[in-house]
């Protein structure tokens, strides 16, 4: 049968969806999930017992969370991402409660002790006030003391190494995924323009592919420490990503922070 090919305007769509945990299943969710642990027991007034994720994706954080002993609420925008969430929660027999709606407008009326927005969620908020509304809507769900922990490209890295093209292949029972990405960087505004090329094949022939672009935003130390400073956070330490241990420089893409709501 002819392949489907579409173009997606929506991030994390309808073919993006069900190939993002083959593309990423080599990310070692585990460590992410012991280093979070560490980090709710070094810098948390009180004990973490409810967590809060914010653009949860497929899942992967919070039904490992949830499978933890915490109590985990998932927002996510995308309706494809939340069905894979909530088909692997079935069959993992994990709890988790996911609600559809934008990460800078959500309000579920309820406080957790702790909010998490990782995988570069935050820099899928472009503009300032799209970052500010994110943070509002975390600081919203919060009590006082409680933890927000994120992780964002850092700008110095972003800056030094610049972009280059990517391919990466993945295999899955029946079928091969091939992601192409190259990237833009707008200096000026803080911005990475990736072009995802995803195409699905079968025995050689293609069953279906799509092209979407991500534009994510990178940040520098003082921004993150301003921009939370507005919000109602005190940054607590802003460490090298998943090494969180190491500091920051301009080898480090990914960096993880973690700020007290004040």
């Amino acid at each position: 049968s002819p392949g489907v090919t579409r173009a997606m305007n929506q991030v994390f769509g309808q073919v993006y969806a069900p190939a993002y945990d083959v593309l990423y299943r080599d990310k070692d969710y585990d460590g992410e999930i012991e280093l979070l642990g560490r980090v709710f027991r070094q810098y948390a007034a009180n004990p973490v017992r409810t967590v809060l994720d914010l653009g949860c994706g497929t899942g992967n954080h919070a039904l490992r969370l949830s499978a933890s002993g915490y109590k985990v609420v998932g927002v996510d925008r995308s309706s494809e991402m939340l069905a894979v969430a909530e088909q692997k929660a079935r069959e993992q027999a994990v709890s988790l409660r996911v609600h559809q709606a934008d990460i800078r407008y959500v309000h579920l009326g309820k406080t957790f002790d702790a909010v998490l927005m990782m995988f570069a969620v935050l820099g899928y908020q472009i503009e300032d006030e799209d970052v500010k509304g994110a943070l509002r809507a975390a600081r919203s769900h919060l009590r006082s003391g409680g933890l927000l922990v994120f992780d964002v490209w850092y700008g110095p890295a972003v800056v030094a190494q610049g972009t280059q093209e990517r391919v990466r292949t993945m295999e899955d029972a029946d079928s091969k995924w091939v992601r192409t990405s190259s990237g833009r960087l707008d200096v000026r505004r803080h911005q990475c323009h990736v072009n995802f090329h995803l195409r699905r094949t079968h025995d050689g022939s293609t069953i279906e592919e799509t092209t979407e672009r991500h534009t994510v935003r990178y940040f520098f130390p003082q921004e993150i420490e301003l921009l939370l400073d507005g919000m109602g956070f005190q940054l607590l330490r802003l460490g090298a990503f998943p090494e969180f241990d190491r500091e920051p420089d301009q080898t480090t893409w990914n960096v993880m922070a973690v700020a007290v709501a004040v």
